[in-house]
């Protein structure tokens, strides 16, 4: 039996009394509870966006579905199981330890702790916003993202499908902004559960009513504005990065309603890759280490 991670077992009972010593409290409950949150939900949102594909599919897949799912859920098997061996301590234990040692912004501000969730889970959710730019942006962060939109096919498993160096180092820049940040435990786990379901949703290959479309989009990512972001045409997949709120995207100049092609004629995937081999498990492990095609290097230039 492995042992117990040393952040589970710390103690909360010399902490001071009062509102401090509650919000320790909780924190320790989430962090001991967190698995089990995440799982049960990450399962039910992935079931509901399956059924729902089945029901009500916006494209038809060009690619064998079993096959594409065999090789897409092989990674994210492979990304859990490697993710707990490199981290001993994840976002929300982060967050955890922050609130004991009493470091980061949020936890030097008197913010009323509706307030803090809400602002910390935003930017949180901004920090993702920039790392997603930052990945396209740099030819070395590139390879490792473009396994993610080497994916011929849109479907909610798209979402899950990331290179384990993409993870790893994505991990550590979440921790780090934890660190500066100091956000409730609670903030940090209402951030994860709704980055990995909206992600799953945004990449669902649903059909959703265009004028529900219209207004949605004003509040989360929406499928229509995620598929944009999978066109194998530059000028779109450098656009639409958020991957919950779509403000950021409209703020920063990078949001694009819809694809020249519309949704039915639009290419999805990398041009210079293509076919079943985009869903072999080891040919995603190695893409990282194929030489940049000219045709398409996913470098964001100036939309103009």
């Amino acid at each position: 039996m492995a042992a117990p991670a040393p952040w589970a077992s710390t103690k909360v009972a010399s902490a001071p009394s009062g509102p401090s010593y509650k919000k320790l409290a909780m924190s320790e409950s989430i962090l001991q509870n967190e698995g089990t949150i995440r799982l049960t939900i990450f399962l039910g949102v992935l079931a509901g966006m399956a059924l729902w594909e089945l029901a009500a599919p916006r494209r038809i897949l060009t690619q064998n579905k079993p096959y594409r799912w065999f090789g897409n859920l092989g990674i994210v098997v492979l990304n859990t199981a490697l993710g707990r061996l490199l981290f001993p301590i994840l976002a929300v234990g982060a967050a955890y330890w922050a609130e004991q040692n009493f470091w980061g912004l949020f936890n030097w501000l008197a913010l009323p702790g509706w307030l803090e969730v809400a602002v910390a889970a935003a930017l949180l959710d901004l920090t993702v916003y920039w790392q997603h730019r930052l990945f396209h942006k740099i030819p070395l962060l590139w390879r490792l993202h473009r396994m993610h939109h080497a994916d011929p096919d849109f479907d909610v498993t798209t979402a899950l499908r990331f290179h384990p160096l993409k993870i790893a180092l994505s991990m550590l820049i979440k921790l780090g902004a934890v660190a500066i940040l100091g956000p409730a435990a609670l903030a940090v786990l209402i951030f994860e559960v709704l980055l990995n379901g909206t992600a799953m949703f945004n990449h669902g290959n649903v059909r959703l009513p265009l004028g529900l479309d219209r207004w949605l989009r004003l509040l989360v990512v929406t499928p229509h504005m995620r598929r944009v972001h999978h066109s194998v045409e530059a000028g779109e997949y450098n656009s639409n990065f958020g991957f919950n709120l779509p403000w950021w995207d409209r703020l920063f100049g990078s949001y694009r309603a819809q694809p020249v092609l519309g949704h039915d004629e639009m290419r999805i995937g990398l041009p210079e890759y293509g076919g079943g081999i985009c869903a072999n498990l080891i040919w995603m492990l190695v893409l990282p280490f194929k030489p940049l095609q000219a045709e398409s290097q996913g470098i964001e230039h100036d939309q103009g």
